[in-house]
């Protein structure tokens, strides 16, 4: 399994791979549910989250139970916690994760989560994202995940651009502002879920 811890800046932040399983059980759930008017409705989380997009909806506890969801983010949080305090973890407790659909033009203002860690991955991803207005940027940062922590210091960036792939998921700490960009010339969707999460007290200490 991969599993990659890196410091962009303060805190740590890891990088690891979704399970392919994982990935078309979840396209499947939001394609089925997407088709169900009465279950999006239910599952519709959108005024609780900060995005602006079109679609954002929780993941049934049935449904994660399914998939093994809390297991795989149990057991890829208890190695961090291991790397980086040297203890085991001994409590991990998902508040609740969600599905995010982007389209063109839609963002994610800055925000932080709930609970200790979070984390994002994708499901799907706009093969192009659009080019930049001024054709000779050199940095596009259309449909990334940038991630943010307190301002400009000496050899060091306050922020951290990631560009989204399939299967690619990221745990950070929940305190940790973050955003997503607009995206635009395409149809195509840009599909990820995350999750918060409680930890027990002694490795919440990130």
């Amino acid at each position: 399994m991969d599993f990659e811890i890196f410091r962009p800046f303060g805190p740590s932040i890891v990088k690891i791979k979704i399970p392919k399983n994982i990935i078309e059980e979840m396209n499947i759930f939001v394609d089925e549910t997407i088709k169900n008017n009465e279950k999006l409705y239910e599952l519709n989380e959108g005024p609780g989250l900060a995005g602006n997009v079109s679609q954002e909806f929780l993941m049934t506890t049935e449904f994660m139970k399914k998939i093994k969801w809390a297991e795989y983010l149990a057991k890829n949080c208890d190695e961090w916690v291991q790397k980086e305090k040297n203890i085991k973890l001994k409590k991990f407790q998902i508040i609740k994760s969600w599905i995010v659909r982007q389209f063109k033009n839609e963002y994610n203002p800055i925000h932080y989560h709930t609970g200790d860690i979070s984390g994002v991955g994708y499901l799907k991803v706009p093969n192009n994202m659009g080019e930049t207005l001024q054709k000779n940027k050199k940095v596009n940062h259309n449909g990334k995940l940038i991630l943010i922590d307190g301002s400009k210091k000496l050899f060091c960036s306050p922020t951290y651009a990631i560009t989204p792939r399939v299967g690619d998921f990221y745990l950070f700490p929940s305190y940790l502002m973050h955003s997503v960009y607009p995206f635009f010339n395409t149809e195509e969707e840009r599909r990820s879920v995350s999750f918060n999460a409680k930890i027990d007290e002694v490795a919440s200490m990130l």
